[in-house]
């Protein structure tokens, strides 16, 4: 008997713990549209206009990763994802969307890439910078922030 209750013992265990990693949605809210997602472009873009890197950043998750377009280093703090805007933004950048081919995963993660054109003043005279882009989106306390960004400057001109 004690033999059958150790084994019963185990497999209720087991089950425990089976039903403990099964993954259940992350959210009962309806997923974003692509024009939702496409949006967010938007508001980053203005965060990019106040010329504040500290508001820049607060687009990012705590845990985001940058890799940017016009540095080598990879930014995988706060600290050093405002380090990169703060010399960014010295060009007065803005963004704009060329292409955006998005994909929604659920009701809390997507993802947008495509390529992008930036205006900036670059030596005190216009220019503009063609580059491809990947913005990572994740919900996270009702807020959807950037956990990883990677944008490179186009191999060729457009």
């Amino acid at each position: 008997m004690r033999k059958h209750l150790t084994a019963a013992a185990g497999l209720a265990g087991a089950t425990a713990l089976l039903v403990g990693c099964s993954s259940a949605p992350a959210s009962t809210a309806p997923a974003p549209t692509p024009d939702q997602i496409k949006a967010l472009f938007a508001d980053w873009n203005a965060s990019l206009a106040t010329g504040d890197a500290q508001k820049v950043a607060d687009r990012y998750a705590p845990n985001a990763v940058l890799l940017p377009t016009v540095s080598n280093q990879v930014r995988s703090t706060r600290a050093e994802i405002v380090d990169y805007f703060e010399h960014f933004l010295q060009g007065r950048p803005s963004g704009s969307i060329l292409d955006s081919h998005v994909a929604v995963l659920d009701a809390d993660d997507a993802i947008d890439a495509g390529t992008y054109r930036f205006a900036l003043t670059k030596d005190g005279r216009p220019a503009t910078v063609d580059a491809r882009y990947t913005f990572v989106y994740e919900k996270i306390d009702g807020r959807w922030l950037i956990v990883n960004h990677h944008s490179s400057a186009m191999p060729e001109p457009a």
